[in-house]
């Protein structure tokens, strides 16, 4: 690391501490700490990397971009088209840009000294890259679902803690006060304990058949896009459509449940707890080259005795209106606890109870309020800054997603399995156990 990047990072650390006091840390760095004209000074500010500058992380970048300490030096896809996008962005929201541009990542930590990097790539390649990054000891906002497998995943997890880095996972939702308010709730027992939870993830894609064989798009170096993947020709899929193929992607199980798993785990209080028991059925296209699975309902249970169903919105629609299920009132998407006093639903289009006095509750009876978050970005930068842990650190978003991979071995197997998280391997089914990893293509492999 070079000595500018750990005077800048002993900076960092430094100011924050002379913060420390207030609840969440100040995402504005003191007057002191700024150059003229309010701009932060060269030797002040986080020098930060994209890599994969696709819609999520043009996002991503843009969030980060509102902080004057962010300095965007480098852009990393193996699409020129989308470097090309967020270059525009960068001169729409600073003027100009600077950021030098990468398509293989290697070249990019070999030839850049960073602080942080926002990564937003498609599953199969989570793990590698961020292994890598955080071997550099570099910051890390990292999208969810963490990793395509359980093994990936506490692969990152190791490197997280193995380099002291910051994680914040893209699991935005324990920023937003719907979230919070409702985890709030149940957390401080306003529906008694709990007794079962349900959450509804959004219905799977319908198949396309298999589309012929193409060139890949001029500027896209199809290769690398595939990376650890097996090698397979251009078929015309591949932004954003690549998460109904099972070699880069779960669908939308494995997207959302880093989503709404992980907010019926954040009410629990489960964020290190997993499922001693998981089991369900799925269906899956019978041809083409979609292949992940268009419906799926499992259960998993804890060692609790708390059950938690997980199902795509529609397996909840043919019971919709009647009785006084939560789901049954408000759709299929989201997450509703139960209790012994009543339930608790919450999504991104709001927050519902059983019971009006459930929802009116004084704020003077939550007397163990959860982390509190109110911009998931400057979260992390904050964190980043304070050395603090963030909301949503790797092992949490590990433990939420192993929930959705648990469901789908349980699913692709078809058996009932039982799981030892210490050890995190199946106690009942070597099948099952072969599928908690998955070979990567030559020359591809985790670094050690």
């Amino acid at each position: 690391m070079s000595e500018k990047s750990n005077s800048r990072r002993s900076f960092l650390k430094k100011s924050a501490a002379a913060l420390v006091g207030a609840t969440v840390f100040p995402s504005i760095i003191p007057a002191s700490a700024m150059g003229k004209n309010g701009f932060v000074a060269p030797s002040n500010r986080i020098e930060m990397a994209l890599v994969g500058s696709g819609g999520m992380g043009r996002g991503n970048m843009k969030n980060a971009l509102r902080n004057k300490a962010v300095e965007l030096v480098a852009l990393c896809d193996v699409d020129k088209k989308q470097i090309e996008r967020s270059q525009k962005l960068i001169i729409e929201s600073r003027g100009k840009s600077e950021a030098r541009e990468y398509e293989d990542f290697r070249q990019l930590l070999d030839n850049e000294k960073l602080d942080a990097a926002i990564l937003a790539l498609p599953d199969h390649w989570h793990s590698i890259i961020a292994c890598n990054v955080a071997n550099k000891g570099i910051h890390i906002y990292g999208e969810k679902p963490l990793a395509r497998t359980i093994s990936e995943g506490r692969a990152i997890v190791d490197s997280v803690n193995a380099n002291n880095i910051i994680w914040q996972t893209g699991s935005w939702q324990r920023s937003i006060k719907n979230f919070r308010t409702a985890v709030n709730l149940v957390r401080n027992g306003v529906i008694g304990e709990v007794t079962h939870v349900e959450v509804g993830l959004p219905d799977g894609r319908k198949p396309i058949g298999t589309p012929a064989i193409q060139s890949p798009p001029e500027g896209v170096n199809w290769d690398m896009w595939l990376g650890p993947a097996p090698k397979v020709p251009f078929r015309g899929v591949m932004h954003f459509n690549w998460r109904w193929i099972m070699d880069y992607s779960g669908g939308q199980l494995t997207d959302w449940a880093g989503h709404h798993v992980d907010i019926a785990h954040w009410g629990l209080g489960y964020d290190n707890k997993s499922p001693i028991e998981v089991e369900g059925k799925g269906v899956y296209p019978i041809e083409g080259i979609y292949n992940v699975p268009v419906e799926y309902d499992f259960t998993c249970k804890y060692d609790t005795g708390v059950n938690m169903r997980v199902a795509n919105a529609s397996a909840y629609s043919n019971r919709r209106g009647k009785g006084t299920d939560a789901k049954n009132k408000r759709g299929g998407m989201g997450t509703v606890w139960y209790g012994e006093k009543g339930w608790i639903h919450v999504d991104r289009s709001g927050l519902w109870a059983s019971s009006q006095d459930i929802l009116d509750t004084p704020e003077s009876l939550i007397k163990e309020p959860v982390y509190f978050s109110g911009n998931h970005m400057e979260n992390f930068i904050d964190c980043v800054k304070s050395s603090k842990e963030t909301i949503t650190p790797a092992h949490v978003a590990h433990n939420s997603i192993s929930v959705g991979l648990l469901g789908e071995i349980a699913m692709l197997t078809n058996q009932k399995l039982l799981w030892d998280g210490n050890t995190e391997r199946f106690t009942n089914s070597e099948q099952a156990n072969r599928l908690l990893s998955r070979p990567f293509r030559s020359p591809w492999q985790l670094p050690q």
